[in-house]
């Protein structure tokens, strides 16, 4: 677990005088191989986007100012939960590095249920990417290669996880932030059904699709963390009030009987030839679990992301209107007039993706265009859910790849957001569906980085799921695989005895 550092702790850290010392002279603390190592890879990977300075670890007086590393991207903030995604509290420069006035709802189950709070998390300008590279703070890189992306919107967090720089974490899915880069990064990641988490606290990117969820080593450990962030909230109005339920009931249960659809859509042109190796695999391996394979189709799957992009983006447009420079958050500094610094502050304010997004979403909900985009995109949300209620009907759960490709270089994609969107072609219909999904580690490809296998359930069959996942994981050991920077600790530790 990470020790809160201060700024001595920081210099003696980048002059690589660690090793001739064994506290730091300003505030007192211990300076171990594995504290250093720690604070390098948060600025090596740009997991973090704000880390707390706890006065139960050094004396509040002896802190210069909470530590700004520039292009590292760690500024002061107050701490919420785990590695909480940015998201939960604020996205994208209109809102600045700042104290949250309040508590998400998903981040005050946590601080009841006694979590350690380690820091905010990097990603997406407001969730929107599929790489963890528009955020303001700079790119999160993949600690598997640091040369290549950990996948988006939630990368930060999935790249701590697999760090080990700590246990869990929160994200955000809307079309796959959770699941893809969980699936990048070699960690488990699960989206729950919509309206199980509540979004009360999250700053809205597409409210009919946002879901918070958990990420994790494990599916054990996602089930743990789903017990305490699922549950009604009367201030959310899709918070769905159920009773609640213990996600870890049946991990033990044998996978007899189960019946594994797959979807013969999942399996064509563009799909990676590791990954689909990967994925036969693990398919091979359920059957030895006692599972059994049906094939099932998704035929308007194909059209799941020129639906997503219409109707996420028409809600984007919708949400963002409020960041003006009026009431909050960032406004230009130069002006003449009102309509000057609308204009002005948006222009500034949001990132590429982010003005694309908005641009897209204003014109398919323009008077003359409604119709002929954003209604019809509804409807073929609409089969895109039949089309899973249909394969739900003779199977338990449906298995197919999380990503078509594994990690990718960062920069690559940046030119081509066509591209980029098709990174997301297995998940999007999930969200369109409003189902739950999640991803576990299902082996490497021939340059040692991770692919996960995408498990899909019916509504509310996290449990299902969970179960599924945790058997595999009983018999594989590809979720208990760390990258070598976080296995580096312990051999330096071992190598100065």
């Amino acid at each position: 677990m990470l020790r809160m550092i201060c700024r001595s702790c920081l210099r003696l850290w980048e002059a690589d005088r660690v090793h001739n010392r064994t506290s730091c002279p300003r505030c007192g603390g211990a300076l171990t191989f594995r504290t250093a190592i720690e604070v390098g890879h948060i600025f090596k990977l740009g997991t973090f986007y704000s880390v707390p300075f706890d006065a139960t670890y050094l004396d509040e007086q002896s802190i210069e100012h909470p530590i700004q590393m520039g292009s590292y991207g760690i500024g002061p903030g107050r701490v919420l939960a785990a590695i909480v995604e940015q998201g939960h509290d604020d996205r994208g420069i209109v809102w600045p590095p700042s104290v949250a006035p309040y508590d998400a709802h998903v981040i005050a189950r946590f601080d009841q249920a006694g979590a350690v709070n380690l820091g905010k998390a990097n990603m997406d300008e407001f969730a929107m990417g599929s790489s963890s590279e528009t955020s303001w703070f700079g790119a999160v890189r993949n600690p598997w290669d640091t040369t290549r992306v950990p996948g988006g919107s939630s990368g930060g967090s999935a790249a701590a996880v697999a760090a080990r720089l700590a246990p869990g974490a929160t994200g955000t899915d809307t079309g796959g932030s959770i699941r893809q880069p969980c699936a990048m990064c070699g960690v488990s990641g699960l989206k729950p059904t919509y309206g199980v988490v509540s979004r009360y606290g999250l700053i809205a990117f597409a409210s009919s699709l946002d879901q918070a969820g958990p990420m994790a080593k494990s599916a054990h450990d996602l089930a743990l963390m789903l017990n305490v962030m699922a549950g009604f909230d009367p201030r959310d109005s899709t918070s769905l009030e159920r009773a609640a339920e213990d996600y870890a009931r049946d991990l033990e249960r044998p996978l007899r009987g189960l019946r594994i659809g797959l979807p013969k859509e999942f399996f064509v042109a563009g799909l990676h030839g590791d990954v689909a190796r990967a994925i036969d695999a693990a398919i091979a391996e359920y059957r030895r679990l006692g599972a059994t394979t049906v094939e099932v189709s998704l035929p308007n799957m194909a059209l799941s992301i020129p639906v997503y992009y219409v109707l996420a983006s028409a809600e984007a447009s919708s949400n963002l209107a409020r960041y003006d420079g009026v009431r909050y958050g960032f406004r230009t500094r130069e002006y003449a007039d009102l309509g000057e610094m609308y204009e002005r502050t948006r222009a500034e304010g949001f990132g590429a993706e982010v003005r694309r997004r908005i641009m897209i979403g204003t014109y398919v909900l323009s008077h003359g265009y409604y119709d002929a985009y954003y209604l019809k995109a509804q409807k073929i949300r609409r089969l895109i859910a039949g089309d899973f209620a249909s394969a739900f009907s003779c199977c338990d759960v449906i298995a197919g790849p999380t990503s078509p490709t594994t990690a990718f270089a960062i920069g690559s994609r940046m030119a081509d957001p066509v591209q980029m969107y098709l990174s997301d072609f297995y998940t999007i219909a999930i969200n369109l569906a409003g189902l739950p999904g999640m991803s576990i580690p299902a082996g490497f490809d021939a340059a040692g980085l991770p692919i996960g296998i995408q498990l899909i359930g019916d509504y509310f069959a996290e449990a299902r799921l969970l179960n599924v996942a945790h058997q595999f994981q009983r018999a594989t050991d590809w979720h208990a695989r760390a990258p070598a920077m976080a296995r580096e600790p312990q051999d330096r530790a071992r190598e100065a005895k």
